[in-house]
């Protein structure tokens, strides 16, 4: 069956299902960080909660503090765990082809009208969202297969304006790595090279789950 026989919905289902989250039961944990941003390099440690909120303990400097909270609000918030009518009830899909590496291209409509994704091997390849009054689009090169979902391990975004398509920022390239601790798998390390920002990595060790 190609991907043209099956459903926009069901292909959209499928990716959104095979994405790696973590469970009800998820503990939270604890974990030393390493933040080298531009030339700086902070060192500290972290706690992010069983409800996902974080915490970052011995880095005074705000920036660095407040980095280093982003992110992990950034990989917990997409580790949430939710049905799949829930996030997209409200949705309509419609296939437009694919595109020139065989991804199916999809269009939003209804409540999230103007998005899109791209998906293969049910996975998706390209998103593209609004998002708090701007436009992500976000490219997925290579990917981690957890055993259990899919986690994107390289990839690119940039930001545009929703009304004039104006790009906002520079380009980002992501590229994440992941340990297992117990029954979940963690961010280890993130590395960010930014076209008009200093470059950023960011390490996570000695991560041990709540109790």
């Amino acid at each position: 069956m190609t991907a043209l026989q099956v459903s926009a919905r069901e292909l959209v289902k499928a990716a959104y299902e095979n994405r790696y989250t973590w469970d009800k039961s998820f503990p939270g944990y604890t974990t030393d960080v390493v933040l080298k941003l531009g030339d700086q390099t902070y060192e500290g440690s972290a706690k992010v909660n069983s409800d996902l909120s974080a915490e970052v303990f011995d880095v005074e400097d705000d920036t660095a503090n407040k980095v280093i909270k982003n992110q992990l609000w950034e990989v917990a918030i997409h580790r949430v765990s939710r049905p799949f009518e829930k996030t997209h009830g409200d949705n309509t899909f419609k296939i437009e082809g694919e595109d020139e590496n065989g991804a199916t291209k999809i269009e939003v409509g209804g409540k999230a009208e103007g998005d899109a994704y791209k998906v293969k091997n049910n996975e998706f390849v390209m998103v593209h969202r609004h998002i708090h009054g701007v436009v992500v689009t976000i490219n997925t090169e290579s990917s981690y297969d957890t055993g259990s979902g899919y986690l994107s391990r390289t990839y690119d975004s940039v930001y545009h304006d929703p009304k004039t398509g104006e790009q906002k920022q520079g380009r980002s390239q992501f590229t994440d790595e992941y340990t297992q601790v117990g029954d979940y798998t963690i961010l280890a390390k993130r590395t960010v090279a930014s076209e008009d920002g200093p470059d950023m990595e960011v390490s996570f060790s000695n991560i041990k789950l709540l109790s």
